[in-house]
């Protein structure tokens, strides 16, 4: 008897919904033998895991029973029998390797009968146990980013931050074998199996292996990367609502990667998968994300005459970036680098040969020591990098610097709430106050340890080059709503710095993108001449209406908008604004008291807000302990203006308060998400 109910319950692994005994590393469970005839002092255990399971690799041990609890390795000690059954109280080392056990009986005096089998088991990490390189001593905490299966994940841009819920779903059904799945495909493992399980015990070897398995390059792992705005022949990134469906999808095709992820979707899928093996984990996302391509913390962007955006280096600043925090001790590096470790399946750089990221230290990231494993300088330029903005003439491959900002990157780090469904602030975690001397003095350090102080950059701007005055500035304000299906209304706002008159000559751009900045389609563009009088400032209205824009939106709602204004004998000045327009609202409506077992109807509104019929309508429900599965339902086309109710029954199968996501996709408008708190 593997006594499931009781051992689930004191190993915090109830939300498993499984026949087999799941519990943690460094915490007795109990074991009941019935119809024994044997002496218990004659019995002794055999634990092993992975495909050579050795003593020496600590993938197999071997125990008799015991009067006390070992604390460096296996043991069992007898709670209680009666004349036919012994209870045996079973314990791990907070070290153990994790994984799949196989637990066998053997009678010593017996003589050589070989071992008899019970069962298997799975062990996993465990934050609640100090003696664990997991362990979170805030128990809310480790409620949160162990036990909670929903989330809520930060987008948008740094000035319109936005959010949507998603479903990490780390307890369905198959979700356990599918992460140990995981673990055996990966590269490591087919290279040397019996090592790679040897090394399981580690959460820092695990953090990386599974940083590179949860994107496809390199291992055939889960997900595939597109960032074209095209998504024919998969899923569109932002259409996904949850962890389990991709990891799904991915068996069931025979471990073929599941195409489209971006960064949002390889971090909530690294959250499920590390959550479900007891790691403690969150999704951060940093806005104004630098990606530093050739490691010399400065991001380059050109643009030519026109003020189009061009797409000339590896360098790249995206809207926002969102990653994983994991929590673990860091022994290879001391103690005031454990705590939240940085991981980042998001396949953006190789590391080591492969796409892998992480984990790099977060206290190393804030104190500039970018020289520990794993990573740090990636990690420091995404939230420290300088940026330099280039005009650059195609014709002549002559480049000028516009302008450098040492201040945009990595603004608004954010995560969500223990306990809440809010937003908490931690960009200070990751470095001193912006602008400070304290911030500039762990950059030069950084700057320093990555040898960067010394070498000379020939791509670098001249300090002349850096402290060139301009002559005006320019800026883009928003004069109107910023939503999908209305006219973009904008102003630019010109000012004549100077005590001269000045002529300007500027030529505006408008581009749809993706979240990345990565230009896909032109939407706009217009130019004009302006003289300002000394110290004058000018406003010109920019309408663009939405018929111009609709055909070119990407699934990000996002436009680049640009002015590259040109001053007649000064210096070129560079103004830009990134836009996320957003969606239209749907709103869900829970009418009734939701019980477990009983039918309770869910109503779902969605207004056309555009002057025109909207098509191929798609609802798409899901929410642990409410629905098993995805709900897609299909609603007939929507006249301008009309407005549609949307019913549909669930039967909730768990107490408690849970989260039901609703994704209303049609042809105008691409994946309009929300989510509901019912309490069950």
């Amino acid at each position: 008897n593997w006594h499931l109910k009781e051992n689930a319950r004191n190993h915090h692994t109830s939300k498993f919904s499984s026949k087999e005994l799941i519990v943690r590393r460094g915490q007795a469970f109990i074991v009941t033998f019935n119809g024994i005839e044997e002496p218990k002092q004659n019995l002794t255990f055999i634990a092993e895991t992975g495909p050579k399971p050795s003593k020496l690799a600590k993938t197999q041990a071997t125990f008799g029973i015991s009067s006390t609890v070992s604390k460096e390795n296996w043991s069992a000690v007898v709670q209680s029998t009666s004349s036919s059954s012994v209870s045996i109280s079973i314990s791990s080392p907070p070290n153990a390797v994790i994984g799949r056990y196989k637990l066998s009986v053997q009678s010593t005096s017996s003589g050589s009968s070989s071992p008899a089998s019970l069962g298997t088991f799975v062990l996993l990490f465990n934050p609640w146990s100090s003696g664990d390189d997991v362990f979170m001593p805030n128990k809310a905490e480790c409620e949160e980013y162990v036990l909670e299966e929903f989330g809520i994940i930060f987008a948008g841009n740094k000035n319109h931050i936005t959010s949507f819920g998603w479903n990490f779903g780390q307890f369905q059904g198959d979700i356990l074998n599918i992460c140990l799945s995981m673990l055996d495909r990966s590269l490591n493992h087919r290279q040397d199996p019996a090592t790679d399980v040897s090394h399981r015990n580690d959460p820092k070897y695990l953090g990386r292996v599974l940083s590179a398995m949860v994107n496809a390059n390199d291992d055939q792992g889960v997900l595939l990367g597109n960032w074209s705005g095209n998504y024919e022949g998969g899923k569109s990134p932002s259409s996904w609502t949850g962890s389990g469906e991709i990891l799904q999808n991915w068996k069931k095709s025979g471990f073929r990667p599941v195409r489209y992820g971006q960064c949002w979707v390889f971090a909530a899928v690294l959250t499920t998968v590390l959550r479900c093996l007891g790691i403690p984990t969150r999704t951060v996302t940093n806005f104004s994300s630098a990606h530093d391509a050739d490691g010399n913390l400065r991001v380059d962007e050109f643009y030519d005459a026109s003020g189009n955006h061009l797409d000339r280096t590896a360098d790249s600043i995206w809207n926002f970036h969102v990653w994983n925090e994991s929590w673990f001790s860091r022994n290879d590096l001391g103690p005031s680098y454990s705590g939240w470790q940085v991981l980042d399946a998001t396949p953006q750089e190789e590391s080591g040969g492969i796409y892998q990221c992480g984990p790099a230290s977060r206290n190393a990231i804030k104190e500039g020591d970018v020289d520990l494993d794993y990573d740090c300088p990636f990690v420091f330029a995404e939230v420290n990098a300088d940026c330099m903005y280039w005009n650059y003439d195609p014709a002549t491959g002559k480049k000028t610097l516009m302008f450098s900002k040492s201040t945009v990157i990595g603004q608004f780090i954010s995560t969500k709430a223990v306990g809440r469904d809010d937003r908490v602030d931690v960009t200070n975690d990751y470095k001193y106050e912006e602008g400070s001397k304290k911030e500039r003095d762990v950059f030069k350090k950084a700057r320093k340890k990555l040898g960067l102080e010394d070498k000379f950059d020939p791509t670098a701007p001249t300090p002349q080059e850096i402290d060139q005055k301009l002559d005006i500035s320019g800026k883009f304000k928003v004069d109107g709503p910023l939503e999908v299906g209305k006219d973009l209304n904008l102003i630019l706002v010109l000012a004549n710095l100077q005590s001269d008159a000045k002529t300007v000559h500027v030529n505006m751009t408008a581009w749809s993108t993706v979240y990345t900045r990565r230009p896909v389609h032109e939407i706009w563009k217009d130019s004009i001449s302006v003289t300002l009088s000394p110290k004058e400032e000018k406003q010109f209205p920019i309408k663009i209406p939405y018929t111009e824009y609709q055909q070119q939106l990407t699934t990000d709602n996002t436009i680049q908008v640009t002015a590259l204004c040109h001053v007649e004998g000064g210096i070129q000045v560079l103004v830009q604004r990134d836009i996320t327009l957003d969606n239209p609202a749907i709103d869900i409506q829970v009418l009734g008291e939701a019980k477990v077992n009983e039918e309770v109807d869910v109503e779902v509104v969605f207004t056309n807000p555009i002057a025109r019929e909207v098509m191929d309508c798609v609802l798409q429900v899901e929410g642990n302990g409410l629905l098993r599965g995805i709900l897609e339902i299909d609603i007939p086309p929507l006249k301008a203006s009309e407005r549609s109710s949307t019913k549909f029954k669930l039967i909730p199968f768990e107490t408690g308060p849970k989260h039901l996501l609703v994704n209303f996709s049609c042809d105008k408008f691409a994946d309009i998400k929300t989510f509901k708190m019912v309490n069950v």
